[in-house]
């Protein structure tokens, strides 16, 4: 079955709680105050289910300018609204403010009541022309308009069709989408805990499930205990619904109205956003603190324009956002909405050298609205796809152009082929400077080049031509030249090459100019073979010793192999060996070996 959220706009005491109460045979307002006053100063919730069978609830707002803030928490997170205009008394003061707030949610979908109209029956065309010359260019500028008299019926049936075809034409959320549910309302009940309630205009809640809460900056865990949509019990709730949710494992009072229940891990806390300006005044003119409200948050922000379009706004405390979120920003001594603005940028950057502000007022300037995974990708040179989904930015399929995918990265092509070339660079001019380098430290590698992740460099190194190989950056291509230390590298494969298991005492090898280090570069690059005890023979001995062991009488001692190879005790025991380890002669008994056939 199709469920709906609606809320109501318009000026006060023009009859929206009276239409909704036509509509739904549900009061909605809560407190003594307000049934004494005959005024709505909070918000109020009421249900029906129409003709059709789609079920709507409603939310009703306040309309006097006191409460425009809890007007903005109702009409935040609501996706269709029905706009409210008396017939008997026209577009007023606060039909203006409210216009102003759907314009700055940019909210698309809705319908226009032409209340009252048994007072002055004869105006209806009139003030259906006033409010449409008012909506011009905001989402309802082409909504339906319905005249009705709640207290006679007269005109509810034709709102109803009408509301019925504006709900038919709203789009469907996702229920797997990540949930942000905004609360509205926060209660302890007895015995049964914390209830919050909210619309559920995405995503879906389970009995059971376990969330993320953020409160006034604080990330906080809870339990779903249990479920409730109007005033029925649910195991499970999917958009758009009214949702009451009981929570287990949190303080009574601990949750209030503008704290939000999230999917875990889905959503980044955020203090810092530049944003673009929807509409209202310019940003260049916006006083240095104003109150932003989002979802049925609101916050205290401090405003750094950038130019007239774009600004960068602090909140008092973090909050869940995302890129596309819209802000409707007040004065905060003041109850006329300032303006509206989209957010382009959960992460910008510091702003802390002189001409700062200029230069990123062009930047965010280039960006789309949205969001787009090229641009975000290109600032950073890579990030998580997770990163991105977290932002609220859509990464296509297939990639654009200038964009590769590493594994869980997304990676600009220009930045990887920069950090390419960087590394070819750093890798040669260490080998350059050291010819017996063991290779540029990995570690070293990532820092330098400024690569976000480690597990970028190999794919980096790919690219350049280059390997990994014992925490240090290797060119499997590069000549195994080792500098200085060649001549003497020469003359230890002349004396093995003539007399291949006598290997020069340590006292001939620093003669030749070959110490440990050079040994060990020598090695490295496969020119020498380096066995226990300061053995050095090149790297085809071991087969060559094979050959000859493999013409004794099997098995064979070490002094009968050591006399075969004309070498010494100091040779044979390590190559004896370092043969048993690679399996190709073994021990038969404690003094005596055998070639493995």
């Amino acid at each position: 079955m199709s469920r709906f959220v609606v809320a109501t706009a318009g000026h006060v005491d023009h009859g929206k709680s009276t239409l909704v109460k036509a509509l739904t045979g549900l009061e909605t307002d809560r407190w003594e105050e307000e049934r004494r006053r005959g005024l709505t100063i909070d918000l109020g919730f009421a249900w029906t289910q129409l003709p059709s069978g789609r079920e709507v609830a409603f939310v009703d707002v306040p309309g006097h300018e006191r409460f425009l803030g809890n007007m903005l928490a109702g009409l935040g997170p609501a996706p269709v609204v029905c706009f409210v205009v008396a017939v008997d008394e026209g577009w007023r003061a606060q039909s203006t403010d409210h216009r102003d707030a759907l314009a700055a949610l940019s909210i698309e979908h809705g319908i226009i009541a032409l209340t009252r109209a048994d007072r002055a029956p004869d105006r209806v065309e009139e003030v259906e022309a006033e409010v449409r010359a008012h909506l011009a260019g905001t989402g309802l500028a082409a909504a339906p308009a319905v005249a009705v008299a709640a207290p006679t019926g007269a005109g509810l049936a034709d709102f109803t069709a009408a509301l019925d075809t504006v709900l038919a034409r709203a789009p469907q959320p996702d229920p797997r989408a990540r949930l942000r549910l905004w609360i509205d309302r926060s209660f302890p009940i007895s015995g049964a805990g914390t209830v919050v309630t909210g619309t559920l205009a995405a995503g879906s809640l389970a009995v059971g499930e376990r969330l993320e809460i953020a409160a006034a900056g604080d990330l906080l865990t809870a339990e779903v205990r249990g479920l409730q949509s109007e005033d029925r019990p649910a195991q499970r709730l999917e958009p758009v619904v009214r949702a009451a949710v009981n929570m287990r494992g949190i303080t009574a009072g601990a949750l209030s109205r503008g704290d939000a229940l999230l999917t875990p891990g889905a959503w980044p806390l955020v203090e810092v956003v530049d944003v673009r300006r929807r509409t209202g005044e310019d940003l260049g003119s916006a006083p240095r603190e104003l109150t932003a409200h989002v979802g049925t948050a609101s916050a205290a922000v401090h405003v750094r324009p950038f130019d007239s379009e774009h600004a960068r706004l602090a909140f008092a405390h973090p909050l869940p956002l995302q890129v596309g979120d819209r802000i409707v920003l007040r004065g905060s001594g003041e109850h006329m909405v300032f303006g509206g603005a989209e957010i382009l940028d959960i992460d910008p950057p510091a702003l802390n050298r002189r001409g700062a502000g200029t230069r990123r007022a062009r930047e965010v300037a280039a960006y789309p609205w949205g969001g787009s995974a090229l641009v975000e990708v290109a600032r950073r040179g890579a990030m998580e796809g997770a990163a991105l989904a977290r932002a609220g930015i859509t990464v296509p399929s297939p990639l654009p152009h200038g964009l590769r995918r590493e594994g869980a990265w997304l990676v600009s092509q220009e930045r990887f082929e920069a950090w390419a070339a960087d590394v070819r660079e750093r890798a040669a001019r260490e080998h350059r400077d050291d010819p017996l380098s063991a290779g540029l430290p990995a570690g070293a590698a990532v820092s330098a080049l400024g690569l976000p992740a480690a597990d970028l460099l190999n794919p980096v190194l790919r690219a350049a031509g280059l390997a990994q190989a014992g925490g240090r950056i290797v060119d499997p291509g590069r000549a195994a030249g080792l500098g200085a230390a060649e001549a003497g590298l020469a003359r230890l494969e002349r004396h093995l090459a003539a007399q291949p298991f006598r290997a020069p005492e340590a006292e001939d090898l620093a003669a030749w100019g070959l110490g440990p280090r050079e040994l060990a570069a020598a090695a490295r690059v496969g020119r020498i073979l380096r066995l226990p005890d300061g053995v050095v023979l090149l790297p085809p001995a071991p087969a060559q010793a094979m050959r000859v062991l493999s013409r004794l009488g099997q098995p064979f001692t070490a002094s009968q192999a050591r006399q075969a190879l004309e070498t010494t005790r100091r040779v044979a025991i390590p190559l004896l060996e370092h043969l048993d380890a690679k399996g190709w002669t073994r021990r038969v008994d404690g003094s005596r070996r055998e070639v493995v056939r």
